[in-house]
């Protein structure tokens, strides 16, 4: 019949990942990659909760990807579903669950100071992709994932791999503004997450493990983005999908 995981093992496996209490996590998961688990995603989370402890804030993308045309249209704050993982759509219906406010990049929040936390509106810190008024720059200065990053949170890849991680976007985000100050006419830049994921594999600094029998990743997020972006910013071609060189100049353009 196979192991049933409980919430006591569960939160044991966090732990012995390097969950401490206290701390920010910001996950991407793969609820089916756990396997069997007494009680469901209800056990799930209350086993993150007790990894984190009362002073701990635990962290979901909420995102809106389908129908892009349309989504800021469409958007509503508390009905429109996540679409990144059954699990990021249990977790946003929570009691206590609260959600950003962003039509394509909504971050869930739950733990303390969670509703503070993605509360926040600014249209300063970093331009991106999916700056569109009236709502707030989805990396800026008060978003939930540079808050994290500035909180210095980690990041759990729970069953998942470098595909999912947000935080690539982010470290596309900081250089496309790095890249704009030589050329303001340069497109938004498409990183190669595989490519990025196997140079932060090799060189990064996270523990690995499993929980239940999903194998998981887990690491700081200001490390992660800092060292990735030195990477791709000093060595463009392994790792950028639509990136070139002015000709006669050195200066960088995304196309």
């Amino acid at each position: 019949m196979g192991i049933s995981y409980t919430r006591l093992s569960l939160a044991s496996d966090l732990t012995n990942l390097g969950i401490d209490p206290g701390d920010i996590v910001f996950i991407h998961s793969s609820f089916k990659s756990i396997g069997k688990v007494e009680g469901g995603a209800d056990t799930v989370i209350l086993a993150i909760e007790d990894a984190v402890g009362q002073e701990g804030l635990i962290l979901m993308p909420s995102f809106n990807l389908v129908d892009y045309d349309n989504r800021p249209k469409t958007w509503n704050i508390n009905t429109t579903p996540s679409t990144v993982g059954w699990m990021t759509e249990y977790f946003r219906n929570l009691d206590d669950t609260h959600r950003s406010d962003h039509y394509s990049h909504s971050v869930a929040a739950r733990g303390k100071g969670a509703k503070n936390f993605v509360s926040g509106y600014s249209r300063d810190g970093y331009k991106s992709n999916w700056d569109l008024e009236p709502w707030s720059r989805p990396f800026g200065a008060q978003s939930p994932m540079n808050l994290a990053y500035e909180k210095c949170g980690k990041l759990l890849m729970l069953g998942v791999d470098y595909t999912s991680s947000t935080y690539l976007h982010f470290v596309e985000t900081i250089h496309w503004n790095m890249v704009l100050r030589e050329n303001p006419e340069s497109l938004y830049p498409l990183l190669d997450r595989t490519a990025a994921g196997k140079f932060w594999d090799r060189e990064g600094e996270m523990e690995t493990g499993s929980v239940g029998n999903a194998k998981c990743r887990l690491f700081g997020i200001k490390p992660y983005v800092q060292k990735v972006l030195k990477e791709v910013s000093d060595n463009a071609y392994p790792y950028w999908l639509n990136f070139k060189i002015i000709p006669g100049t050195r200066k960088r353009v995304y196309s």
